[in-house]
């Protein structure tokens, strides 16, 4: 698994952070547990393959908020269940 996190600047609001998902569930179709945070100014995801971040860069941009940068990285299940 990968784990990406987005830097977003302009969310305001819970219907922002709403809005965020929704762009990246259609940009990235395979991303699992899709959170976004005003507060932290950032979005996160996980995938099984990497994504374009460039793509997603531009995907949310053209929702009128600020991409400030992608980061990926692996990403391995904490826990009980995973690998100590």
């Amino acid at each position: 698994m990968i784990k990406t996190t987005v830097k977003i600047d302009g969310m305001m609001c819970a219907m922002c952070e709403a809005h965020i998902c929704e762009t990246i569930r259609k940009a990235v179709p395979d991303a699992k547990k899709v959170s976004a945070s005003k507060g932290k100014k950032e979005a996160g995801f996980l995938t099984e393959a990497p994504v374009d971040p460039e793509a997603l860069k531009a995907a949310i941009d053209a929702t009128g908020y600020t991409c400030l940068g992608v980061e990926s990285a692996p990403y391995e299940k904490k826990g009980w269940f995973g690998k100590a």
